[in-house]
């Protein structure tokens, strides 16, 4: 019986040496005429579909124009909602070596400026607009003040930028699974983001082995609400739906009533959905005549899930819920329910550890690992932590930061990279976290399914 809050997942699966472009291209060569993504926008005459061999033709295409106008290991920004496109870019910036920086589309001028300066972005890649937010305008004005921005790429002109890569054909480098592949920007709600430089081999595994969690079988039927500028998104339903060989329905921004007429038309298997989306879907009048029998696997994070409304989620969508919790730092899962967990478990923890993850509870004051029961601060470690570099420091780039938020950065950068762990401030039900007054968030031990036999550690 476990008496400490220390336990390790299980090594199994194992953690792979892959790549996003490797994983892409495994997914065309075993199931090549599989569909792999459909734009789920609202007219059905409208939504364009990709298999699996067209999607890596694509995101090849993608790649070598990316090549053509960035070198490995520099950075191009993402700023669009969700759209095919982005995909392409994702594992297209994947397989040229270059370090896609995403970037929230509901950002306003400041806020954009901020993030392509503190990630250093060469390019950006930018639609003309969303939701009333004039997002190309919005560049181009940014542009002079951004002195290593020298690229604009429209999404609306995306034939044209295929185009110049089969112009210029050039060689792909050779990518390695430990190699950067991504910024994501997080805690933005609190003060100044805080880039996270996430690698192949993190967002791969993490993808993969959530989706193996949320019980999503192979060939299976997602769709995709989550927003594709958080790893949610990108992460969670892209990478893992592709490790799964699925199709991905891709919806361009959530609506209740579109997402449940996607589910019925294309017999959806799997959906990740914050609290919010899935309470939204029960209450929308379309509900109750859609036959969404075909689900199989639900699955939540962002907050707690009260235990009356797990059960009703099940009990309503037919297929078993479980919850994720992690942060973008950890690729971004680090623990997770189980699918046979009691709605209890469901509702009032955050699950085990992930496979090959390490996580224990500390005191936040002395760093001593607190026993079962106890209330601390959760650390994690493993492969799949992020890496922070000095070249992220907004001060570095001359970027304006509060001080106190400057402070925070410094102390969560040494925490994650200096002790080979990330430490986390967490919710528990009812606790409140608040960065900006300096608090320390804390969870309670609830350690029940952990304290089974936990495997050999995986250090970093």
């Amino acid at each position: 019986m476990l008496t400490m809050s220390h336990a390790a997942g299980a090594n199994e699966p194992a953690v792979r040496d892959i790549t996003l472009g490797g994983l892409l291209q495994w997914a065309a060569e075993t199931t090549p005429d599989r569909i792999a993504l459909i734009a789920g926008v609202p007219d059905p005459d409208n939504r364009r579909q990709w298999t699996y061999a067209e999607l890596y033709a694509q995101a090849l295409r993608t790649a070598r124009a990316l090549r053509a106008s960035f070198e490995p290991g520099e950075r191009v920004a993402v700023w669009a909602h969700n759209i095919p496109e982005w995909i392409m870019v994702e594992f297209g910036a994947a397989m040229a070596g270059v370090i896609l920086v995403t970037v929230n589309p509901g950002l306003r001028s400041g806020e954009v400026e901020y993030v392509l300066k503190q990630s250093r972005a060469a390019g950006v890649m930018v639609v003309p607009e969303f939701r009333g937010n004039p997002m190309l305008a919005t560049v181009q004005a940014l542009a002079s003040h951004c002195p290593e921005l020298r690229e604009i790429i429209r999404f609306d002109r995306w034939d044209e930028f295929l185009a110049s890569g089969d112009l210029a054909n050039p060689e792909l480098p050779l990518v390695r699974s430990t190699d950067a592949v991504m910024i994501q920007y997080t805690s933005g709600t609190t003060g100044f983001p805080k880039g996270a430089l996430l690698h192949h081999r993190g967002l791969v595994n993490n993808g993969a082995h959530t989706a193996d969690r949320a019980g999503i079988p192979d060939g299976a039927v997602q769709v995709t609400t989550m927003p594709l500028f958080h790893t949610g998104g990108c992460v969670c339903c892209v990478i893992g739906a592709v490790a799964k060989r699925a199709t991905q329905v891709l919806v361009e921004a959530f609506d209740p009533g579109l997402v449940i007429e996607l589910m019925d038309a294309y017999r959806c298997n799997a959906m990740l959905g914050v609290p919010t989306m899935l309470v939204a879907m029960m209450e929308h009048p379309s509900f109750a005549a859609a036959d969404l029998s075909s689900l199989k696997a639900i699955y939540s994070g962002g907050s707690t899930v009260p235990a009356t409304i797990v059960a009703d989620l099940e009990r309503r969508l037919g297929a078993p819920f479980t919850i994720v919790f992690g942060q973008t730092e950890c690729s971004p899962v680090a623990l997770m329910t189980w699918a046979t967990d009691t709605i209890t478990d469901k509702a009032n923890t955050i699950g085990t550890p992930m496979p090959n993850v390490e996580v224990k509870i500390v005191n936040p004051e002395t760093g001593q690992t607190v026993p079962v029961g106890e209330i601390g601060e959760i650390c994690t470690r493993g492969y799949h932590v992020s890496r922070w570099r000095k070249h992220l420091s907004a001060r570095a780039r001359g970027v304006a930061v509060p001080p106190s938020q400057d402070r925070r950065r410094r102390r969560r950068r040494i925490a994650g990279s200096a002790m080979g762990r990330s430490r986390i401030g967490v919710y528990s039900a009812g606790a409140r976290h608040d960065h900006r007054q300096g608090r320390t968030a804390r969870l309670h031990a609830r350690a029940s399914r952990a304290a089974q036999d936990p495997a050999p550690l995986v250090r970093r």
